[in-house]
C-alpha cells in the first residue's frame, strides 16, 4: 500500500501524506516513495509547483519513524540506522535544493521529520491549528534533519529555545520566528489546496484566503535573554530556575530531558550556526550513528514512544555528570 499519493494536473505536482495510523511519521518505505516522486519532477517540465499537504486531520507529518530506529538499534543493525538517516537527509536536502516552488500546507502537528520536509521549502503555510515542536531531547536524541542549520538562524535565543527544550510553538507564531511564510484558517486548507491544484498562480491563491487567526505572541524578549548568549547549558537552566514564572516553567520543560541530549543539543546548533546546511547534515548524519547506540536513546524511545510512562532512566542524570568525551564523540571533531 502506498504511504503517499502523487499526480501531476495543471502544472502542480502533488503529494498527499497517508500515513495515517502513524500520523504520518516518515518510516524508510515513505521516504522511498517521496525521494524519487520529487527528484523526477525537479526537471519535468510539466510541474511547475509542487504542493505537499495531509490526507488526515490530526497532523501535517508528526515526525520520524524513530521507535523502527529504536528497534534497529537494540538488536544491532547499524546499516539500518544509516540508511534511514542517510535517506532522510538527502530528501531534506533536496527540499532546500529544490528549483521551483515547495508549498507545504501544515494544518495539524510537524515536529521533527515533518519540519524536514517542510521548513526546508520555499512556502511554509501554517493554520491556527498548527503545533511545531523539535522534541527530541526527551528521547535521548538530538533536533536534526537540518534543524541544525535552521535553529540557529532563526530570533535570538529562539533556536537553542526550542532545541533544548522542546518546547511547542502553535499557528502564527511560527511566522513570528521564520518557520513559516503563510497562514489560513484551517477551515480554508482545502480550498486553498484545491486552488493551487487548478492553476492558479501561487501568489494569488496564497492572498485570497483569510489569513489564521493570530496566536499569542511569543516572549521572544525573555527567549533571548535566556537563551541568546554564549552561556552553557547548565548556567542556562541555573539562570531559568532562578527567573520568573515562565522561567521556571521553561526549565522545568528540560526536567524530563537527557542530560546528554541536551548537551549534544547545544553543541550541534552552536556549529551550525557556522557550517551550511549540507554540512550539517553530514553532522548530524554522524551523531545519529553515534547517539542512537546510547542508553538514553534506547530509554528515550521506550519511555515516551513505547511504554508512554514518561519516566526515562537517564544515565547519567544530572548534567554535571555527563562525560565530555562522550558529547564529543557524539559531536565529532571540530
Amino acid at each position: 500500500m502506498s504511504l503517499i499519493s502523487a499526480s501531476v494536473a495543471n502544472g502542480v505536482g502533488d503529494i498527499v501524506l497517508n500515513r495515517p495510523k502513524a500520523l504520518n511519521a516518515l518510516d524508510q518505505a515513505m521516504i522511498d516513495e517521496l525521494y524519487p516522486v520529487l527528484l523526477a519532477w525537479a526537471d519535468d517540465p510539466d510541474v511547475e509547483t509542487v504542493l505537499v499537504t495531509s490526507g488526515i486531520d490530526r497532523a501535517f507529518c508528526a515526525g520520524g519513524d524513530i521507535r523502527a530506529i529504536r528497534d534497529a538499534a537494540l538488536i544491532g543493525d547499524t546499516a539500518a540506522i544509516t540508511q534511514y538517516f542517510s535517506s532522510e537527509y538527502t530528501l531534506d536536502q533536496l527540499i532546500a535544493d529544490y528549483p521551483k516552488p515547495y508549498v507545504a500546507l501544515i494544518d495539524g502537528a510537524a515536529m521533527g521529520g515533518g519540519l524536514g520536509i517542510s521548513v526546508h521549502g520555499e512556502v511554509r503555510v501554517v493554520t491556527e491549528k498548527a503545533l511545531i515542536a523539535m522534541p527530541e531531547t526527551a528521547i535521548g536524541f538530538f533536533p536534526d534533519i537540518g534543524s541544525t542549520y535552521f535553529l540557529p538562524r532563526l530570533p535570538v535565543g529562539v533556536g537553542k529555545w526550542l532545541g533544548l527544550t522542546g518546547a511547542r510553538i502553535r499557528g502564527t507564531q511560527a511566522i513570528e520566528v521564520g518557520l513559516a511564510t503563510h497562514s489560513v484558517a484551517s477551515e480554508s486548507v482545502g480550498p486553498l489546496a484545491d486552488a493551487i491544484r487548478s492553476g492558479m498562480p501561487l501568489g494569488e491563491a496564497l492572498g485570497s484566503f483569510d489569513s489564521a487567526p493570530a496566536a499569542d505572541a511569543l516572549p521572544l524578549r525573555s527567549i533571548a535573554d535566556y537563551f541568546g548568549g554564549n552561556d552553557e547549558v547548565s548556567a542556562i537552566l541555573g539562570g531559568l530556575r532562578g527567573g520568573d514564572e515562565w522561567a521556571r516553567d521553561t526549565a522545568a520543560l528540560t526536567d524530563s530531558c537527557s542530560p546528554t541530549s541536551l548537551l549534544v543539543t547545544a553543541e550541534m546548533i552552536d556549529r551550525g550556526a557556522q557550517s551550511s546546511l549540507g554540512q550539517c547534515l553530514d553532522r548530524e548524519l554522524r551523531a545519529a550513528e553515534q547517539i542512537t547506540a546510547t542508553h538514553d536513546f534506547a530509554e528515550g524511545v521506550r519511555a515516551v514512544l513505547v511504554d508512554k510512562d514518561r519516566s526515562p532512566s537517564f544515565d547519567p542524570a544530572s548534567i554535571d555528570d555527563v562525560d565530555p568525551a562522550v558529547v564529543a564523540r557524539i559531536v565529532g571533531d571540530r
